[in-house]
């Protein structure tokens, strides 16, 4: 019998089943990444750090959205203050830093809407696969604003330069389909197969690779990214000789001679 685990934090639901957690953002009635909803979310990603037992995490929006961006509401007390303003940008900032460091691979399956402060979201996962008709895009200058939660820095790095400033600049929405083209989704499929698409991704690396390996990846792209290839290729260098000390790194090593399917165990 599968074993299924519930948890609820601040409009934010949290299901483990199989060694993966599911992370649904339910915020109605438009799931905005409200000051609440940023805490309930760190809290959940804090649960999940600290629980051995998952291995990886889907977050996707309960409902017809992903994220519809930031409560707007808001902005309004911050209105003339800097500081205020600087701190909703930093508060939200610090969380979704809080993802993309996490040592456990996190997937965004984009179900809906998913605008400004949702599309910052989506881009501090490691993985992201789109709904199809999934509308993705960074509206904040239509409020006079920016990207104020990552936008204008991890945009740039998934895609590029002129097409990053292209969708700021613009506000124009995109699909699921054109944001596969452009790199910003890694896939999109018909909205009624991305949870299960997601589901099979998650799985594919839960259970089939080394905990300490997908660790170390991780670890290698964040933080070589953030550098010169040459400190780049130290910090990979780094992270393999770790696993050299591992009992994984045996097994695989053995199994892939014997011709078998290796058992890790972390």
């Amino acid at each position: 019998m599968m074993n299924v685990k519930t948890q609820d934090f601040t409009n934010v639901e949290l299901k483990v089943e199989n060694g993966v957690g599911y992370i649904s953002i339910n915020c109605p009635p438009a799931n905005t990444l409200s000051t609440t909803t940023i805490k309930g979310l760190s809290a959940c990603v804090d649960f999940i750090e600290d629980d051995q037992s998952i291995k990886a995490v889907v977050i996707t929006g309960e409902g017809k959205m992903f994220l519809a961006g930031a409560d707007i509401k808001e902005f309004t007390d911050a209105f003339h203050d800097e500081e205020k303003g600087k701190k909703l940008s930093v508060d939200a900032q610090t969380v979704l830093n809080k993802i993309e460091n996490l040592t456990k691979p996190v997937i965004a399956a984009i179900n809906g809407a998913c605008l400004g402060g949702g599309l910052e979201l989506a881009m501090s996962c490691h993985l992201r696969i789109a709904a199809n008709e999934a509308k993705l895009g960074q509206p904040e200058l239509n409020l006079g604003l920016i990207p104020g939660f990552g936008g204008t820095q991890r945009l740039p790095r998934l895609t590029n330069k002129a097409k990053a400033l292209e969708l700021i600049l613009t506000g124009q929405f995109i699909s699921g389909v054109e944001a596969e083209k452009i790199g910003l989704v890694n896939k999109s499929v018909p909205l009624e197969e991305l949870l299960d698409e997601a589901k099979k991704l998650a799985e594919s690396i839960v259970l089939n690779k080394s905990t300490q390996s997908i660790q170390a990846a991780i670890t290698a792209v964040n933080e070589g990214t953030k550098t010169t290839l040459d400190e780049g290729l130290k910090i990979e260098a780094e992270q393999w000789a770790n696993l050299f000390v591992t009992e994984d790194m045996v097994e695989g090593v053995n199994a892939f001679i014997e011709k078998r399917k290796p058992v890790f165990k972390g």
